[in-house]
């Protein structure tokens, strides 16, 4: 089983140490109704209540590692007391709590992934599969050049169907396994498309040509309300990034020069620097998070 981060072993060993933890476990699950269908979805394998024991296993961890090495700085420093104890269980309670609660969310984040990975590259693995089964290549074929594609996460998804299939699952079952078990809005829609055109007996290859003509309109809408929303972002970086620094510094000097106010400029242009470099960051990752998968 992969590793997990912030976990402070391997994920089976921390799972045998975690094990007196699971009654616990039981109650703080209750605080994540979604921490199932999380699991299933990242693929996991584990029980809600055993996910989140491994969660207070580790933070309890932390907690009396940094609490003891806290203990152990503020000795060296010469402070003792209850002063020293408040500052170790401030800072062991805040980074326990914080890797409890990123733990416990790990599986949400890493179905997210999954879900922005099979999207950005269901566009191609569609063109893909509707070339070879334009030429004439059978569905089972056409999944298998899938597999073997490198379309990342989908590529994977596909590469399971085709071990099902190999195992004497007709096409059909497997695909309806691989829709509900999937994470993806638009993927588990095209398994579905093709599960009823192969029922239905209708051709694929127009099912398929549908479903790409209807993503690429949908990415075209999503790329125009993507540039919508780039416009106000464009003048919250002119108003604090341009104006507010260029008018800022032109008003102290002026009004330092009315009142004889001794102005020290370099801090100034250091605390301008500052905010500049950190809203700057805060405008990318904006940007990036409202960027439409696939483009």
């Amino acid at each position: 089983m992969k590793r997990v981060p912030l976990v402070p072993f391997p994920l089976e060993t921390v799972k045998k140490f975690s094990r007196f933890l699971i009654g616990f476990g039981d109650t703080f699950s209750m605080f994540f109704p979604g921490l199932d269908w999380d699991l299933e979805q990242s693929q996991m394998e584990m029980e809600p209540r055993e996910w989140t024991a491994v969660a207070l296993f580790s933070s309890l961890f932390y907690f009396i590692m940094l609490g003891g090495l806290m203990l152990f700085i503020t000795a060296a420093a010469g402070i003792t007391g209850p002063q020293a104890i408040g500052v170790s269980l401030l800072v062991g309670f805040s980074i326990s709590s914080a890797s409890f609660f990123y733990i416990s969310m790990y599986p949400k984040l890493m179905a997210k992934k999954k879900v922005k990975n099979l999207n950005e590259n269901l566009p191609h693995a569609l063109h893909h599969l509707l070339i070879q089964i334009r030429s004439g290549v059978p569905l089972f074929n056409c999944l298998v050049s899938i597999s073997k594609a490198g379309y990342g996460e989908l590529s994977k998804v596909f590469e399971r169907a085709v071990n099902e299939i190999n195992t004497g699952k007709s096409e059909i079952e497997t695909m309806e396994n691989l829709a509900r078990e999937n994470p993806s809005l638009y993927f588990r829609r095209v398994l579905w498309q093709m599960v009823n055109a192969l029922k239905s007996g209708a051709d694929v290859g127009t099912t398929i040509k549908e479903i790409v003509d209807n993503l690429a309109v949908e990415q075209t809408m999503a790329i125009k309300k993507y540039g919508a929303q780039l416009n106000p972002i464009a003048m919250l970086y002119m108003v604090f990034c341009v104006i507010m620094p260029t008018l800022g510094i032109t008003f102290l000097l002026v009004l330092g020069s009315f009142i004889g106010l001794s102005i020290n400029m370099e801090y100034i242009f250091l605390g301008i620097l500052g905010f500049l470099v950190f809203f700057q960051f805060m405008l990318i990752g904006m940007i990036k998070a409202k960027r439409p998968v696939g483009i």
